[in-house]
């Protein structure tokens, strides 16, 4: 047994290591960095929920819970967790496995997003029924 979290067993939407270009000058990693590959995760899953375009409305909430470093993998895992009548509401959680000899996973953001269906016009439109 180890002393470390895994992974969570569900499926992943996106993973991507930062490079220097996304972090200060010390490697830590921008949280602008952060939220827009949040932003991209999240629009997966809604995306297919809506089969097409979707716009991001709101970030309801966002935490940081620990710093990210250059040369983490980082693993984006988005589940829909509400849908409205043109919205899709996304619960966001990146995990960071340590790029060390001591593997060491954590739990380093957790974000809640909403997204709406929009048509070719770029205005809402109704979600298609899942029958």
């Amino acid at each position: 047994m180890t002393d470390h979290p895994n992974l969570p067993e569900k499926h992943v939407a996106l993973r991507v290591v930062p490079q220097p270009a996304d972090a200060n000058v010390h490697g830590d990693v921008f949280g602008g960095w952060i939220m827009a590959q949040v932003d991209i995760a999240g629009s997966i899953p809604a995306s297919r929920r809506a089969n097409g375009r979707v716009a991001t409305v709101a970030v309801n909430s966002f935490l940081f819970k620990h710093p990210v470093f250059v040369g983490d993998l980082l693993s984006f895992y988005a589940d829909i967790v509400k849908t409205g009548n043109t919205s899709i509401t996304v619960s966001v959680e990146v995990w960071a496995q340590r790029m060390s000899l001591a593997e060491e996973v954590v739990k380093v953001t957790e974000a809640t997003l909403t997204y709406v269906a929009t048509d070719r016009d770029r205005r809402p439109r109704v979600l298609p029924s899942l029958d």
